[in-house]
């Protein structure tokens, strides 16, 4: 799978741009400031109907323009896919695929795999934990749809019980039938999606470590620890057990929307105890071993997008990485860079065709 072309319309600084794109290397070149990680962002959505940088969706539209349009085309088991992402100020966004809009965003998650490494990934260490659950749940969306349908149905009434807490709290009264229907339905979809966290990370672990053991040259070991309410008792039981406590805080205080993964460094924090070689190391392995799942999952190679990761990471990281693409277990690459000489340089280094755009 590649994507072969791209236009934009009006999306974030580009009033109207087009590529005809490399089916192995791509390379996005020009000063800071010109647009470089926009066209990456583009391609991004056009696989997860969003962006990865902004999640308001009408700060993507040009300034003093009243809509965006996204347009790729990808080869895809030798068929072209039309994959078109457009926005209109105080409408609802559309996602077609061949001219046929999708009646839900989700449908189309996971039918154009795709990775990105950003500096905006050092949020997986430094911010909440709601930023670690969103990054299982984007490897796991990918491959399996009844997880996500699960996880916005799990969302959905989440947002009611914490609705009818709030309306216990204002107008002094209980009802305990009501609460007993939410925690049921959030125990069924809850359940199912912590033993897939659960599976899917005792297979992904080991996968990120050898990812990490490659790129540090095994200097230090490495762990991601899946931390839910679940692992201590099943989540009815712990939806009663807290409702006192939920009543007085006016939201559930328990539940898979608590989950959390921590990353550490020789058993400590690397938040706390990792240089910042070993973070960057740390984070790419992290998103490494996501392409490597995202692969056995699906049985395509993903797109791989590396945004300005030259001024992020010393050479010999850099070097490694662009060395992966060599090997043909990876697909189609687009990276962004301020230095188009240095760029070059390192794509030279491999065995694959490329092209260089200059912004």
């Amino acid at each position: 799978m590649f994507l072969k072309s791209l236009s934009l319309l009006n999306y974030k600084n580009f009033e109207s741009i087009s590529f005809n794109f490399n089916e192995k290397i791509n390379c996005i070149v020009g000063n800071n400031g010109i647009g470089k990680t926009n066209i990456l962002d583009a391609i991004y959505h056009l696989s997860f109907g969003k962006s990865y940088f902004n999640p308001v969706a009408s700060q993507n539209i040009k300034h003093n323009e009243e809509f965006f349009v996204i347009n790729g085309d990808y080869e895809k088991e030798k068929t072209t896919e039309k994959i078109v992402v457009s926005l209109k100020r105080g409408q609802k966004k559309i996602i077609k695929r061949n001219n046929k809009a999708y009646e839900k965003f989700s449908e189309h998650i996971g039918f154009l795999p795709l990775v990105i490494i950003s500096p905006a990934d050092r949020d997986l260490i430094t911010e909440g934990s709601d930023t670690r659950r969103k990054f299982i749940d984007s490897v796991i969306s990918q491959s399996d749809k009844t997880y996500l349908n699960d996880l916005i149905k799990y969302n959905k009434v989440l947002s009611q019980r914490n609705s009818l807490l709030k309306y216990f709290a204002l107008n002094n009264t209980y009802n305990a039938d009501t609460i007993e229907i939410y925690n049921n339905q959030l125990t069924e979809f809850g359940t199912d999606i912590f033993k897939k966290r659960d599976a899917f990370l005792q297979e992904f672990i080991p996968i990120f470590k050898l990812r990490y053991e490659a790129i540090s040259n095994k200097n230090e070991a490495v762990d991601l620890l899946y931390k839910s309410d679940l692992f201590e008792n099943n989540l009815l039981t712990l939806l009663n057990q807290n409702i006192n406590k939920d009543k007085a805080l006016q939201y559930t205080s328990v539940g898979i929307h608590k989950d959390d993964l921590n990353f550490t460094i020789e058993s400590h924090p690397i938040k706390k105890f990792g240089s910042q070689g070993q973070q960057k190391s740390f984070l790419i392995a992290l998103k490494l071993a996501q392409f490597d799942f995202i692969k056995k999952q699906s049985g395509v190679n993903p797109i791989l997008l590396l945004d300005d990761i030259f001024d992020k990471l010393d050479e010999q990281r850099v070097a490694q990485i662009i060395k992966l693409v060599d090997d043909e277990n990876f697909g189609q690459l687009f990276i962004s860079d301020t230095h188009a000489e240095r760029t070059e340089n390192a794509v030279k280094q491999v065995h694959q065709s490329f092209e260089i755009f200059k912004l």
